[in-house]
């Protein structure tokens, strides 16, 4: 069973195939996450700040029916922008 829980993503320029989305998110290394994972989020969120922006979030690691795995966070959850020192020290704080 999957919980929520805080975690630090950044959006970036999606440039593969899968995905329609042009801007994605994905999480902050040093979290125990694979990097390479999307997170399902808020696309006004993602669209309204630069890229690269980082964000603390609640979210929970899912997958759709045995696909592949990712982090999920509701669309209407509350979210809070990171400075890049700001988000090392979160991560430093509660994942190391």
């Amino acid at each position: 069973m999957s919980f929520y829980r805080k975690v630090v993503i950044e959006t970036y320029r999606n440039i593969q195939g899968g995905s329609s989305k042009s801007i994605r998110a994905r999480p902050v290394a040093g979290q125990g996450l694979d990097t390479s994972m999307n997170v399902e989020c808020s696309s006004g969120m993602r669209k309204s700040h630069p890229l690269g922006t980082k964000f603390l979030l609640e979210a929970k690691l899912t997958d759709r029916e045995g696909g592949n795995s990712f982090l999920y966070a509701h669309y209407n959850s509350p979210y809070i922008v990171l400075s890049d020192s700001e988000a090392a020290e979160y991560i430093k704080k509660y994942h190391q």
